[in-house]
């Protein structure tokens, strides 16, 4: 109700609804606003929205981006499009499945017209997946992956984005060009899905990201050969050759080269995160377990079987390497007769 005159009344016990109405608001007349709702049982939502009938917010948006030093653009999607089994009438989504991984097109067409003011953009994306930002990766000098972050983001972002904090996150999940790369969503078979079978180029690899410093790896140490299930040492040394005092995720991908039944390309089996000032370096040790070099034979039994094996570390999936960080990588020969895992 607006000045105790209804404009919007919907209750409903059952099925979600959408109400809408218009109101004419004088300029710098104050109004008294008031709002009813129950809720009957089990889960309720309630959004309530305005929208200016005579104002276009696509202009001003350029308008206040032109005269801005730097545009800091947040878009990506909502917990609101994001979910299962829900009923989204939207372009790209389907009852909680999508079938477009991309921006949604108001805001790539907004984004576009930004970057034609030219004046710098930084891209901020919040998403609860991975999103197909290729023309942004081609175009914006600066994508920041939020994530959906909490009361404290805001205040996490100004710090990444002023320099007070050195980011030092990395993808947890691949974000590929688009949906065309995946396979049928109906195939259950791994064939082609994550950083584990994707044979093709992702947009961002799985353990992707940047940092205002560089990390270099040498000394990788590994044994040249060991025999199946002994436990397995291996060290590499992380230094930060840049001027800026930052955190490094130091990764370890282990690769089958030689194995008997169908396995994943490689597997993240060691994780790491360390803090290096400028100029400092660190040795980084793992010990490998014979489950780490492990496969599950078509009789469901595991086994660490004999043969090579590529051992890579780096701040990177193989392949994959941002400017700020290196990988590195050494077989190691295991020996013996087939080491089953309990």
């Amino acid at each position: 109700m607006i000045d105790n005159k209804v404009l919007v009344e919907d209750f409903n016990d059952e099925d979600d609804s959408t109400k809408s109405n218009h109101i004419h608001l004088e300029k710098e007349k104050t109004y008294d606003f008031k709002l009813e709702f129950y809720k009957r049982q089990g889960w309720s939502n309630l959004t309530v929205e305005w929208e200016l009938l005579n104002f276009d917010p696509f202009k001003r948006a350029i308008e206040l981006g032109s005269d801005a030093d730097v545009i800091i653009f947040v878009g990506g999607l909502t917990a609101q499009l994001e979910g299962e089994e829900m009923r989204v009438d939207y372009e790209g989504f389907e009852g909680g499945d999508r079938t477009n991984i991309e921006l949604p097109k108001v805001q790539q067409d907004l984004l576009k017209a930004l970057c034609d003011t030219g004046k710098p953009v930084i891209l901020v994306l919040t998403s609860g997946s991975a999103l197909a930002v290729n023309w942004a990766n081609e175009n914006i000098p600066a994508i920041v992956q939020l994530w959906y972050p909490g009361q404290e983001g805001g205040t996490a972002l100004a710090d990444v984005l002023f320099g007070d904090y050195n980011p030092g996150g990395r993808l947890p999940v691949t974000f590929y060009k688009s949906v065309d790369q995946l396979p049928p969503f109906t195939d259950y078979n791994m064939k082609g899905r994550t950083y584990r079978y994707f044979e093709d180029e992702p947009l961002y690899a799985f353990g992707y990201g940047l940092s205002y410093t560089k990390f270099e790896y040498t000394d990788l140490t590994v044994p040249e050969k060991v025999k199946a299930g002994d436990h397995i040492n291996v060290s590499v040394k992380v230094k930060n050759t840049g001027g800026v005092v930052g955190d490094e995720v130091v990764q370890l991908y282990v690769k089958d080269k030689e194995a008997s039944v169908p396995i994943p390309i490689r597997a993240l089996q060691g994780l790491k995160r360390i803090h290096l000032e400028p100029g400092e370096e660190k040795d980084v040790m793992f010990t490998l377990s014979p489950k780490n070099l492990s496969l599950v034979t078509d009789e469901g039994k595991r086994l660490v079987e004999p043969g090579t094996f590529e051992i890579a570390i780096g701040g990177a999936l193989p392949g994959t390497e941002p400017a700020t960080t290196s990988v590195v990588a050494q077989n190691l020969e295991v020996v013996g007769k087939p080491f089953s895992v309990e």
